[in-house]
């Protein structure tokens, strides 16, 4: 079994409490928040800083670590997700034609029909004092 660890921030405006969410059209396709995969010899919290400039334009920082997601995909392989949020970020927002459009949202647009699947099973991950959340192999998801 592989061990594959990806990224995700949360990241939210102090001023209008909304959050940057991402349009992906790769895989995982809808508005989700930003993030990716841990490169080789990359630590954990460098990836998420280097994902989210990739794919935002924004500098973030004063990031926290606020859940785990992790499941085996059809593959076989163990999918571990490092949930993150901030609120302290500078820069323009770039627009990553290849990873999708992304924008300034209410977090209560974000529904079944414009996320991607089990993305909103993560929300109390970086809401509430939940701090992981595992899919079993018949798909149920349980937090804890």
């Amino acid at each position: 079994m592989n061990v594959i660890l990806t990224n995700m921030c949360m990241i939210q405006d102090t001023h209008t409490k909304q959050v940057l969410v991402q349009n992906r059209v790769k895989t995982w396709t809808g508005l989700a928040f930003p993030g990716g995969h841990v490169e080789p010899f990359e630590s954990m919290h460098d990836s998420v800083v280097r994902e989210v400039k990739e794919e935002t334009g924004l500098d973030i920082s004063d990031v926290v670590l606020c859940g785990v997601k992790d499941y085996v995909d059809k593959k076989g392989n163990l999918q571990v997700v490092l949930c993150y949020k901030t609120s302290s970020f500078s820069g323009e927002l770039v627009q990553n034609e290849q990873e999708g459009q992304v924008s300034w949202m209410n977090l209560e647009h974000l529904t079944l029909e414009n996320t991607p699947r089990g993305f909103l099973d993560m929300l109390p991950l970086f809401l509430s004092e939940k701090t992981e959340c595992h899919y079993t192999l018949n798909g149920e998801h349980i937090l804890y």
